[in-house]
């Protein structure tokens, strides 16, 4: 005789936090490579095309290393101060820095000659972006100003003064190249509009801003200042988004991985932490021996280099092959042990004892068995067990049989069942059946069930309402984080098609020619 079918429960165990795909992608990322500088690395970035080159400017230089190798490419060492905030334009080709005298540098990247020389600022430009037409460069200073810069002339085109004390971060507008935005020590940020020559937007950060930036798709821009990371909308008028405040000392650096679904930042307290842009949780953390004045990724998420305070660069590099190699290596060793032979036995078969519920389903006792699962102990430890029941119920027509003809106090349990756990995602779907059934049978009854009866049914009707107004809310949101993550993915489709500019190859200018201090 065959033994009788236990009711499959399906067991809900709690996932792991540090188990998500995303975490084990930056897990992947390769021990660090650390090499010395001679002074703080204020800034990282690297080049949109391949092989990702990338700059890091400390001291009075900008050095260009080769991600694969390590290795200094290059050595850009013209300025007479400090240089700061060295960035790419993204056809890979220029690179813009300021400096401690308050000028701005151009430089080709293939031949290290300077372009251009910048005059206008009164005090250190600390950050310099080219504008997205590529014909434009935006530059942040300790004067309080922004300018806008054009590449051709060799001049700036507008000033705009908004900020009260020191403008230390700023970024450009990825999609249009009108949009400028500014981070200072008066705790505001600022958007600009080169078109109307003026400010359009401004938000309180509450701390002195470090660094500013827009997502790929250009409608959200991030803030990071004190030890708070903020999101903003800037289509609806600065709206606050999220808050991230995993660091504990200041936040001095930001950038995002290229489909703008990762955030990492970097801090004073040694930590560069991971975040998901989505739901602003933080998936993976790292720690060094000093603090950490900036951080950069390549477009492709292979590397990751990381700036400190004593001039320490680490770089981090994603060792595809290696860790290949390693996995057939042990699947091989796997093969080898499994040839081994071993003699064939026969298992005793093990008598399994049923539950008391298994054995009312195997008598086609459908009341008692659910009675048996609307226990205290079995509703409150395991209602995967009782939900479980209920399903097998309704998948052998044997609810409704089950519920006729019940006293008032087992209604009350399984109504007091219902109201519980029909929030709850695991159980959601079988609920819903389940309470279709139990209307079903009661409903033509309700005026000659109790006042109790009547008030667990009603307030049973009004946790559903409550379930279907937030499922329309969590519609929308879903449908609102797809335009975002689809107009991320365009945006970064857009920044592949980079423009050939061989035809407008620029000259140095006899301005920059004669402010070189070497020429090699």
């Amino acid at each position: 005789m065959n033994n009788f079918k236990k009711t499959p429960i399906q067991n809900f165990t709690k996932g792991s936090v540090v188990t998500s795909e995303e975490c084990k992608y930056w897990k992947q990322l390769g021990n660090p490579v650390f090499i010395k500088e001679y002074g703080s690395i204020n800034y990282i970035d690297f080049s949109p095309i391949q092989p990702f080159n990338f700059a890091a400017t400390c001291s009075l230089r900008v050095q260009i290393y080769n991600p694969l190798t390590k290795l200094v490419l290059k050595n850009i060492s013209t300025f007479q101060k400090e240089a700061f905030g060295a960035t790419y334009r993204k056809d890979g080709r220029l690179i813009v820095a300021g400096d401690e005298e308050g000028k701005i540098r151009l430089f080709d990247t293939n031949t290290k000659t300077m372009l251009r020389l910048f005059s206008g600022h009164k005090a250190p430009v600390h950050r310099t972006y080219f504008m997205s037409d590529l014909h434009h460069i935006a530059s942040f200073s300790d004067d309080k100003t922004v300018k806008l810069w054009d590449v051709a002339t060799e001049k700036f085109t507008t000033t705009f003064r908004g900020h009260t004390d020191y403008v230390r971060a700023g970024a450009t507008n990825p999609i249009s190249p009108h949009t400028i935005l500014s981070g200072g020590y008066d705790h505001f940020v600022k958007m600009y509009d080169t078109r109307s020559h003026s400010c359009v937007l401004s938000v309180n950060h509450g701390s002195p801003v470090e660094s500013v930036l827009f997502i790929p798709s250009g409608g959200i821009f991030i803030s990071a200042g004190g030890t708070d990371i903020k999101f903003w909308d800037a289509v609806n008028g600065g709206r606050h988004l999220g808050n991230i405040s995993q660091h504990t000392k200041t936040v001095t650096c930001l950038t995002m991985s290229a489909d703008g679904r990762h955030l990492i930042s970097g801090s004073l307290d040694r930590h560069v932490k991971f975040f998901n842009t989505a739901n602003y949780q933080m998936i993976h953390n790292l720690n060094y021996t000093n603090s950490v004045l900036s951080v950069g990724v390549s477009r492709d998420g292979n590397t990751l280099a990381v700036g400190q305070v004593d001039g320490t660069l680490a770089i981090h590099r994603r060792e595809e092959k290696f860790e290949e190699q390693k996995a057939d290596q042990k699947r091989e060793k796997k093969r080898k042990r499994r040839n081994l032979m071993v003699d064939e036995f026969i298992p005793k078969p093990e008598k399994k004892e049923s539950k008391s519920y298994d054995n009312s389903l195997r008598a086609f006792e459908y009341a008692k068995a659910l009675d048996q699962v609307m226990s205290r102990y079995c509703v409150n430890r395991t209602p995967e067990v009782t939900v479980a029941i209920i399903q097998e119920l309704i998948r052998r027509n044997g609810l409704k049989q089950a519920l006729v003809n019940r006293q008032q106090d087992s209604l009350a349990k399984i109504i007091t069942f219902f109201n519980r756990y029909i929030g709850d995602g695991r159980f959601t779907r079988i609920l819903i059946d389940a309470i279709d059934i139990f209307l079903n049978v009661y409903e033509p009854q309700f005026t000659t069930l109790s006042p109790n009866i009547q008030r667990l049914i009603v307030e049973l009707n009004r946790r559903i309402k409550v379930e279907e107004e937030m499922t329309l809310e969590f519609l929308k949101l879903s449908g609102s984080l797809d335009m975002i993550i689809n107009a991320a993915e365009i945006a970064y489709e857009n920044q592949t098609d980079l423009v050939d500019l061989t035809a407008t190859k620029l000259q140095p200018t006899e301005n920059a020619m004669n402010a070189t201090v070497i020429k090699i």
